[in-house]
């Protein structure tokens, strides 16, 4: 998996009924675009994550081609 500062993130959750979480990659920690990645959530809060095999739901830039600030 590869990602850029300003894509765009969705996971999928683990339980039936939770709502899959949106967010903005803010950092890159692997080398050439791999994982971890310090997340934004939609809710606002931040986390660093590493995900597993069938956790990425999407990946890439935001809506209308544009990237966060």
């Amino acid at each position: 998996m590869k990602a850029k500062v300003g894509d765009a993130i969705t996971m999928t959750t683990e339980r039936v009924g939770q709502v899959n979480r949106q967010g903005v990659i803010r950092e890159v920690h692997g080398a050439d675009g791999g994982p971890p990645y310090l997340v934004e959530w939609s809710d606002g809060h931040t986390g660093l994550i590493n995900p597993g095999p069938g956790s990425v739901k999407r990946i890439g830039e935001q809506a209308g081609g544009k990237t966060a600030t």
